[in-house]
């Protein structure tokens, strides 16, 4: 890809990958970006790298724009490998004297990736990197992801580099907001959902950082997606009410089936919380992938988690899909148990205690359908949605 202008002096120098189909196991249907940013300036900065197996586009870039031995100085806003993998061969051309800044556990995350003996500068909010004409400026954001986040920023422009903050799994041929529009926000959700869930307090925390810090961004560069120029203002509005974590008038049934008598039940229940007028997603995990479901679920009021009974476990989809959502921490949702079984039934009893884990709300001890739901049991699958949707009533739309 060739640089991309993002202000004067200032240029996209990132790669997109249109490959990619899994990050962590979230699913990246239409691939990535790891973007780097080139400032041309007295000392020539590169803010982040890219995923090693792209060090190469980005050398591209940067060389049609200047040499790449000109560069001075190297930020790190973030060290997962994705954005510190062509960090060697970035060392190696500019010489390893060169300085790397970075946060003070970015130090210690720099110094055990790589052992070449950088020379790593860890920075903090007080200190100024004076470029000539562009000063940049620095702010810790331990847990908006990582604990060496950092964020940069440019003074005389209003410029964020934002490390993972405000970024979306995204590869097109579009680098702005103003180029994609609306449809980049589902991909900003997801993004979120499956990778910033869990640092919600903090994130509400660093929004209101931001604020008191006196910074207003005009643009915002992110570490993956599309860069926030046309407003700004409207990721990081979404973040704060993401961050938040309220409950909407909506339900997601989540489940797995191996006879058809626990999609039976769902789609009982189903019928019950539609009957309550509440949006409801029925989303069966072996045809659902599971970020596809969690980013379902952040936004919902309810999760109803369906699983027969197997080898007196969890059919393995649903095990897979409640560990998942464990480490990312829903909050204020209701929650509930159903399923099948032929032998023995702990199911309801396992899926049970993993939502009282993640210190969901119950509201039923769960239902259990011995062998295929008959008439009545289907009827008290649709009351428990019933049930589901009048708790949900207060809530508004």
């Amino acid at each position: 890809m060739k640089a991309v202008k993002v202000s004067d002096n200032i240029y996209w120098v990132g790669a997109v990958d249109w490959n990619i189909r899994d990050f962590h196991g979230y699913a990246t249907y239409e691939g990535t970006t790891y973007n780097a940013y080139l400032i041309l300036d007295e000392k020539i900065t590169l803010i982040d790298t890219v995923k090693k197996e792209f060090t190469d586009q980005m050398m591209k870039a940067i060389s049609e724009l200047t040499d790449p031995k000109k560069i001075d100085y190297v930020v790190s806003n973030h060290t997962e490998m994705d954005h510190s993998g062509g960090l060697p061969l970035v060392m190696h051309l500019i010489g390893q004297d060169k300085p790397v800044y970075c946060s003070k556990m970015g130090l210690k995350n720099l110094s055990g990736h790589f052992r070449q003996g950088f020379n790593l500068q860890a920075v903090d909010k007080d200190f100024e990197l004076d470029l000539g004409q562009k000063t940049l400026v620095f702010m810790e954001t331990r847990m908006a992801h990582w604990p060496d986040s950092m964020f940069s920023y440019v003074k005389e422009d209003d410029i964020l580099f934002s490390s993972d903050a405000f970024g979306q799994h995204y590869a097109g041929w579009e680098r702005f907001d103003d180029q994609i529009g609306e449809a980049i926000m589902p991909h900003a959700l997801k993004y979120y959902a499956n990778i910033l869930m869990p640092y919600s307090p903090r994130i509400a925390k660093l929004i209101v950082q931001v604020a008191e810090a006196g910074l207003n961004p005009k643009i915002i560069c992110p570490d993956h997606g599309i860069i926030w120029r046309e407003d700004p203002g409207k990721i990081v509005q979404a973040y704060a009410r993401w961050a938040e974590q309220k409950p909407s008038k909506k339900a997601v049934v989540v489940y797995d089936t191996m006879w058809e008598s626990t999609r039976k039940m769902a789609e009982a229940i189903v019928d019950g919380l539609i009957g309550e007028n509440v949006d409801t997603r029925l989303m069966r995990l072996r045809t659902q992938h599971r970020s596809d479901v969690i980013t379902e679920v952040m936004e919902a009021g309810a999760v109803l988690v369906g699983s027969p009974t197997l080898n007196n476990g969890l059919f393995p989809t649903v095990s897979d899909f409640l560990c998942y959502m464990k480490g990312l921490r829903p909050k204020n949702k209701i929650a509930a148990a159903f399923g099948s079984y032929g032998w023995t039934g702990e199911s309801i009893k396992l899926i049970t205690q993993e939502l009282e884990a993640m210190k969901l709300e119950i509201i039923d001890p769960g239902l259990s359908s011995h062998w295929v739901p008959d008439d009545d049991g289907l009827q008290k699958c649709f009351e428990l949605g019933q049930k589901t949707g009048q708790a949900l009533a207060g809530i508004e739309d």
